[in-house]
């Protein structure tokens, strides 16, 4: 079993409104997507999609943080996950889940849903580690 402390997981940098929170966390890498159909974001060309760690003393603030900055035009979350706990982040909303609570993960895809996240891209799910 895989054992760590610091919270992992993706930004895409055009969901958000003001970039200064990649500032605040480590990127360990970068991959640029050209946008098809299947992103359902046809305002933009391009995906840059990081990489990031986050400590964990720090998960929380870069959470809220990220909850005030995703685009108020569309609709985008942002998630980083520990070992134990997952941060979901929609504008406005912040879902921490317990990674074995397979009812918060469905709390958070349901409200994903109503903001108008494609259900594909909302299909969280208790994971076994």
């Amino acid at each position: 079993m895989r054992k760590y402390m610091n919270y992992v997981g993706t930004i895409i940098e055009e969901s958000l409104e003001n970039t200064d929170v990649l500032n605040g966390v480590k990127i360990s890498k970068t991959k640029i997507e050209k946008v098809t159909a299947r992103h359902s974001t046809p305002w933009i060309k391009q995906w840059t999609v990081h990489s990031v760690e986050i400590p964990d003393n720090q998960a929380k603030g870069v959470a809220e943080q990220i909850s005030k900055v995703l685009d108020s035009k569309h609709s985008w979350y942002a998630d980083f996950k520990s070992e134990a706990k997952h941060y979901i982040i929609f504008r406005g909303r912040v879902f921490f889940i317990d990674r074995q609570s397979q009812g918060q993960y469905d709390a958070a895809r349901q409200y994903g849903i109503s903001v108008g996240i494609p259900e594909y891209q909302v299909n969280f799910r208790v994971e076994n580690f």
